[in-house]
């Protein structure tokens, strides 16, 4: 498995974090480029179809080599990290054997420390791989693409192990919620697939938030401050207003498991207009609608108690829990636990709190539970992932395609 430690470390040296503020797609240059050089590694690893169009979308095949037919399977991966912390200049460190205590993250003053991450009490003997502290490491979601890779050149060196067609999908713009607005499905070929996008061995998840975002729209009047009295309305104070009446103990640091939130995850302010930037989670359809009422009451509210100024609100649907397009194919889960468990690995199934591409690509057609990588923290700089997470997903991969030709063998 050197190879896959040393794909992950070359993978984690390309710049690829989206941008929100651009429209085009991909949203970054750095995407094109990391995209670019996987096709060279494709291709030069013999697979079929090999294609990379012009918004970052590329593709690759792994033949059959059974003689009967098997539905073919995918496995896909976003190749973008997080706008939430930088991507440029990665430097990881390994750190092999780990046996417990704080780990220091280079020269940055950071640290993770047992304390803060409990996960870490049950990895002793594992080799890790972190930051410096200064980035995130990118294990979201180039480890899944290193995995996927490192599955596949394991099954082209092992011909005796049988599968049928596997398609390989890599994504932009994940992490900015477009990573499947221009997939082609029909042009990917798959019957259902797979997202390695997750965290700590064994997460197997077919579940995750309905999400909607909330621009709530503070409008006020800007007068100089020395001639105001009886003038100005101070859009900032409305919104403060706004985020008071908001329930306190539904926000993402108040919940866990199956409970929703609304989150504020931004702010433009000025005294003329404020905008607060929500988004809304919930794990049933009926609740997420609940939520966008509610906000919708307290919007009418302010605006009924505002003598001067006035508040808007626009909702924007995001995706959909992927679970009531999955449920129904309950094989591809079964699958899955098989595949773990034949690898000594104990299926954790969770609800994803946050979304995948799989999420978007299952209400498209393409049934597309989410399986782990390995990885924790993702998003900022205590990010990190663990090698021995690393090469049980690929066991994972090789042993679903291996049992998928199984199950379909007359």
């Amino acid at each position: 498995m050197d190879k896959l430690v040393e794909r992950f470390l070359r993978y984690v040296t390309f710049d690829t974090q989206s941008d929100p503020s651009n429209s085009q797609c991909p949203s970054s240059s750095g995407q094109l480029t990391f995209a670019n050089s996987l096709k060279s590694e494709l291709s030069a690893m013999g697979l079929t179809d090999v294609s990379l169009d012009g918004n970052g979308y590329l593709m690759a095949k792994l033949p059959s080599n059974v003689d009967y037919p098997v539905p073919p399977i995918g496995f896909i991966a976003h190749m973008d990290t997080a706008p939430d912390a930088s991507g440029a200049n990665v430097k990881p460190q390994v750190i092999k054997d780990y046996q417990g205590g704080t780990i220091e993250l280079g020269e940055s003053g950071e640290c993770l420390n047992p304390s803060q991450y409990p996960d870490l009490d049950s990895l002793h003997g594992h080799d890790l791989i972190t930051t410096d502290g200064t980035t995130l490491l990118g294990a979201d979601n180039k480890a899944g693409i290193a995995e996927i890779i490192s599955a596949i050149a394991y099954l082209k060196a092992n011909s005796d192990i049988k599968h049928g067609d596997i398609c390989i999908g890599f994504t932009p713009d994940e992490e900015i919620g477009r990573g499947a607005n221009l997939f082609d499905v029909e042009k990917f070929g798959a019957e259902w697939a797979y997202t390695i996008d997750g965290g700590p061995i064994g997460e197997l998840e077919y579940e995750n938030f309905n999400a909607t975002s909330a621009d709530v729209i503070c409008h006020g009047v800007n007068v100089h401050p020395g001639t105001a009295k009886g003038k100005m309305v101070n859009s900032m104070n409305i919104a403060a207003q706004f985020q008071l009446s908001m329930p306190a103990e539904e926000t993402p640091e108040c919940t866990e498991g199956y409970e929703g939130f609304y989150h504020l995850k931004s702010a433009e302010m000025g005294v003329a207009r404020t905008e607060l930037g929500y988004i809304i989670r919930d794990f049933d359809r009926e609740g997420v609608e609940a939520r966008k009422a509610f906000m919708k009451a307290k919007v009418d509210e302010l605006n009924t108690k505002l003598d001067k100024g006035s508040v808007e609100l626009v909702l924007t649907d995001s995706y959909f829990n992927m679970k009531e397009m999955v449920e129904p194919h309950q094989h591809i889960i079964e699958l899955a636990k098989q595949a773990m468990m034949e690898c000594d690995v104990e299926p954790m199934i969770k609800p994803i709190r946050g979304g995948t591409d799989g999420a978007r690509l299952s209400f498209m057609g393409l049934p597309c539970p989410n399986l782990f990588t390995g990885g924790y923290n993702f998003h900022g700089i205590h990010e990190f992932i663990t090698v021995q997470g690393m090469e049980q997903s690929v066991k994972v991969i090789v042993t679903l395609a291996q049992k998928t030709a199984e199950q379909y063998r007359s």
